[in-house]
């Protein structure tokens, strides 16, 4: 270990995964707390019974709302992830060069430090090569199918408090109210990833590497 990596704290050289996640966990209790609550106001606004806290967090209200969200984040870093393989923008900090080789694009070579799947080869290999992307997907369809589940258990609560019949999940499926949780929350993803890649061409953040040096010209593309 080098000298200088010795005197680095753990939150140093951690501190981005141990904000986020931190705040992740701190915003995933509030919304729970706050939906139990909102969920008992709209139960005595329908005159039943409020229901416990960890009752709550079994309910489509609060399976749904969360898996709503993680579902537009999962597919919104799925598809960067891929589009920009191809893609260019001239001028963004997050495109790839318009004709400069890139790093990422080199063929993996075994080597002291690879990961072990590089040191493996094959298929496995073949497997690790896409393997940021692959999880992304398959996040996002774990998340569509229990946004999916909760916004089922929910609607048939309230036909139940509505006094109608319930619908099965593929019924439900097909009616507009999943659909337009989904697209709400799609677009907005979309939005913030055309942001990042339009505005990162004029804007800077001096000591981000989300930004291009403050000094770069407009139309340099990349970091």
């Amino acid at each position: 270990m080098s000298p200088s990596r010795s005197k680095q704290t753990f939150f140093y050289r951690n501190g981005l995964s141990i904000v986020f996640t931190s705040l992740f966990v701190l915003t995933l209790i509030a919304q729970a707390v706050t939906g139990w609550h909102e969920n008992n106001a709209e139960r005595k606004q329908d005159k039943v019974e409020p229901i416990s806290f960890t009752t709550y967090l079994q309910s489509g209200h609060f399976i749904s709302a969360t898996f709503e969200n993680f579902e537009s984040e999962f597919l919104q870093m799925a598809l960067y992830v891929i589009l920009t393989i191809k893609l260019r923008q001239i001028g963004s900090a997050e495109s790839k060069s318009l004709d400069e080789p890139e790093d990422v694009d080199k063929e993996p070579e075994p080597h002291k430090d690879a990961p072990w799947a590089v040191k493996k080869g094959g298929w496995i290999l073949k497997l690790y090569e896409g393997s940021l992307s692959l999880t992304f997907i398959l996040l996002f369809l774990v998340s569509w199918y229990f946004h999916l589940y909760g916004s089922w258990l929910d609607h048939n609560d309230q036909n139940a408090i509505n006094n109608q019949p319930p619908d099965s999940m593929t019924d439900y499926l097909m009616q507009a109210n999943f659909w337009f949780e989904s697209f709400q929350n799609w677009q907005s993803e979309f939005l913030s990833i055309a942001s990042i890649v339009i505005f990162t061409i004029f804007l800077r953040q001096k000591g981000s590497p989300e930004s291009k040096p403050v000094d770069a010209p407009d139309m340099q593309t990349g970091k």
